[in-house]
C-alpha cells in the first residue's frame, strides 16, 4: 500500500524538490501552501502527468482552525499522513534593534506555530497506526545563528529544539522525528543576494558552491525514509560544509 506524505511549503524551490522526490518514490503526495496557487497547480499537473498521486491544499499553517480544516481535507482526498514535511517558513534580514514586535510575532507565527500546529494534527494520525516520520526544515542560523537575522535564528533554533523533544516523545510509538538544517540553497529566499553575494557565499562553502534544492530534498526523503529507521532526534546539516 502507497504510503501518503503530506508538505508545508509545496509550491517553493525546496518544497517542489521534496515533492517530486516523493512523488518518484510510490507515496501519493499533498502540497500544501498558502497564497502562491500557480505553481501548486503547476507543480501537480507535473505529478499527475507522472501518474503519482497528488493534491493541493490551501493553508496558512500559523492559523489553528485552517490547520484542522487541511488534515480533514487531506483525510477525505489522500487518508492518514505517514510523513509530514514541515517546509513553510519566511525569513527577514532586520538589525535587531530595527525588529518590530509585530515583526517578531509573525515569523514565529509561521515558522514555529506553524510547526506545532501541524505535528499535532499530524501525530494523532500516526499514533493510530504505531508508526510515522515527521522531517522539519530548520536552518544553519538555527545551528549557528545569523548576524541580522536574530529573530529567524530563533525560530529555526526552536524547530531543532522542538524536533530533539518530540524524538525523544514520540519514539516508544513507533514514530521518529528528524531535521533537516540547509545550508545557503539556491531558491526564491535567497533571490534577493546579487552575483557578488552568491560568489561570496559559494568561496565561504567548502564545497566551493551553494547547494541545490534537490540536494536538500534527497536529505529530506532519507530521513523519512526506512533507510533511517534507527535515526530519530537528529538535525540532519546540508550546507557543503559552510559552517
Amino acid at each position: 500500500m502507497k504510503k501518503n506524505v503530506l508538505i508545508t511549503g509545496g509550491s517553493g524551490g525546496i518544497g517542489s524538490a521534496v515533492a517530486r522526490t516523493f512523488a518518484q518514490n510510490g507515496y501519493n503526495v499533498g502540497i500544501v501552501y498558502n497564497s502562491d496557487k500557480e505553481s501548486a497547480e503547476k507543480l501537480c499537473a507535473e505529478l499527475t502527468r507522472a501518474e503519482a498521486v497528488c493534491e493541493i491544499f490551501k493553508c496558512d499553517v500559523s492559523a489553528r482552525c485552517e490547520v484542522e480544516k487541511l488534515f480533514c481535507d487531506f483525510h477525505e482526498k489522500i487518508g492518514k499522513v505517514d510523513v509530514l514535511v514541515n517546509n513553510s517558513g519566511i525569513a527577514q534580514q532586520k538589525l535587531f534593534l530595527d525588529i518590530t514586535p509585530e515583526e517578531w510575532q509573525r515569523i514565529f507565527d509561521i515558522n514555529v506555530t506553524g510547526v506545532f500546529n501541524m505535528c499535532q494534527l499530524a501525530l494523532s494520525d500516526m499514533l493510530e497506526k504505531k508508526q510515522g516520520s515527521i522531517v522539519n526544515v530548520s536552518s544553519i542560523w538555527g545551528v549557528k545563528g545569523a548576524s541580522c537575522e536574530a529573530h529567524y535564528s530563533a525560530t529555526k533554533a526552536a524547530v531543532i529544539s522542538l524536533t530533539e523533544s518530540l524524538a525523544k516523545e514520540y519514539g516508544p510509538s513507533g514514530i521518529r522525528v528528524n531535521c533537516v538544517a540547509p545550508g545557503v540553497i539556491d531558491t526564491k529566499m535567497n533571490a534577493h543576494l546579487s552575483e557578488g553575494d552568491i560568489a561570496s557565499l559559494a568561496e565561504e562553502t567548502a564545497v566551493g558552491r551553494i547547494g541545490t534544492p534537490q540536494e536538500v530534498a534527497e536529505a529530506v526523503y532519507f530521513l523519512a525514509s526506512d533507510k533511517a529507521s534507527f535515526i530519530t532526534g537528529q538535525t540532519l546539516v546540508c550546507d557543503g560544509g559552510f559552517i
